[in-house]
């Protein structure tokens, strides 16, 4: 359960204010106190802080727009209120409070220069509010009743759904009339529409005596009329309210609380700093490596240079392949590894020949593993058996790449190449 330190701000900076401490179930947790904004910094002793602001200072319309939330709300508020407001909404600060079942949203709309005013009253004095909210949201929403709560001079309305304003030096029996609640008599005194029904009104002893007149003139307008006395002043009853989450706040947008990554960083400062310490010695230790590593590949690219150059003495090239070195050194030694292709391929075509005596050899070329020989045959079949006694060895495969007709003779070319390759 959570307690709530809630200050209400008096209509000036000269004013005193006044606080009282509230769970988030309701309940107030202890006496109003009057003081000054100073004596409300040492009391608060660490709670989080609700500020109740004037409610003469605030509008609380409702809007509907079918806009989330976030920043394209924030942008659209303007625009949805702009018609309805006297000021120019660049001096106005918005802030909407979340949507209700019938999907309508609550907004708060007040001049920067009192939220200033506000934020800079509460900074002098050390006080970090959590949340800035029109007093008048202390009423409690009851549905299908009629709420009223007197302060002072100012009568706070709600209607129980979406209509909640205050009105300054009237009747209760004005508010309603704002809220186009009571309707004109006939000239018969009778009264031609249904009677509005119930009406929970709260004030101060004081304020039940001054307005004795219109409480029953109300009583003979509404169904019924239920007056709740505050002996302790009106605090406790809005302080219940907004404590258990009712309400707008205002720290929105410009005036939100600005994430404190400092402090939100200092529990994690040494894990990250042995963490950041570990990276740095595994990027040194790297770094030796590597650098390590660097050096006995000169010094082995040297002592390879050095060996090339007796075996080579007349190569002066950099070498920039030792692999591709190495394998031109045992080429040129008779040493090579690779298969031995040609002399067995000319042997098997010499055989595919010899079976085969009308045909003649014109001319024969190796390159990469591959034999092209140029063979001139009296007939298409005689090629096409030396082509399948070269490829019956089962080691080689032969094919005829391409076939000419000159005079009386075929001329073609056959290539040979190891199976598989």
């Amino acid at each position: 359960m959570a307690e709530y330190f809630v200050l209400r701000l008096g209509r000036t900076a000269s004013d005193a204010v006044e606080w009282i401490v509230a769970d988030d179930s309701g309940t107030r947790r202890g006496r109003v106190v009057t003081g000054s904004l100073s004596d409300a910094a040492q009391e608060a002793g660490g709670r989080p802080v609700i500020v109740l602001v004037p409610a003469t200072d605030v509008l609380t319309p409702t809007v509907d727009i079918p806009v989330r939330g976030g920043t394209r709300l924030n942008a659209a508020l303007p625009f949805a209120l702009e018609e309805s407001l006297a000021e120019d909404v660049e001096k106005l600060h918005f802030a909407a409070g979340p949507r209700r079942e019938n999907g309508v949203r609550p907004v708060s709309v007040v001049a920067h220069e009192k939220m200033d005013e506000w934020l800079q009253l509460l900074r002098e004095a050390g006080i970090n509010a959590e949340q800035l909210v029109a007093e008048n949201y202390g009423v409690a929403r009851i549905p299908g009743t009629l709420s009223i709560l007197i302060a002072d001079d100012c009568v706070m309305f709600n209607d129980g759904e979406d209509t909640e304003f205050v009105m300054q030096g009237g009747l209760p029996s004005d508010s309603l009339v704002a809220a186009g609640l009571l309707s004109d008599r006939d000239d018969d005194g009778q009264d031609d529409t249904e009677k509005p029904g119930h009406l929970v009104a709260y004030c101060e002893p004081a304020d039940e005596e001054r307005f004795s007149h219109d409480w029953i003139a109300l009583r003979q307008e509404l169904h019924s009329v239920d007056i709740n006395l505050l002996p302790d002043g009106v605090l406790p009853r809005l302080a219940v309210t907004v404590a258990s989450g009712s309400g707008v706040n205002l720290l929105q947008g410009k005036y939100g609380t600005k994430t404190d990554y400092r402090s939100q960083f200092r529990p994690w400062r040494n894990a990250a700093m042995l963490l950041v310490g570990l990276l740095v010695v595994s990027l040194i230790a790297k770094g030796v490596d590597i650098y390590r590593l660097t050096q006995e590949e000169a010094t082995l690219q040297a002592q390879f240079a050095e060996e090339y150059r007796q075996i080579r003495p007349g190569d002066t090239r950099e070498i920039l392949d030792p692999v591709n070195a190495v394998r031109s050194i045992k080429q040129g030694m008779g040493t090579a590894t690779g298969p031995q292709v040609f002399l067995p391929s000319l042997r098997q075509l010499s055989d595919a020949m010899a079976q085969n005596k009308a045909a003649r050899i014109e001319t024969i070329s190796y390159r990469a593993g591959v034999v092209d020989a140029r063979i001139t045959s009296p007939d298409v079949a005689t090629l096409d058996n030396i082509q399948k006694s070269v490829s019956a060895s089962g080691r080689f495969q032969a094919s005829i790449q391409s076939t000419d007709q000159v005079a009386d003779k075929i001329s073609s070319r056959l290539q040979i190449r190891e199976t598989g390759s």
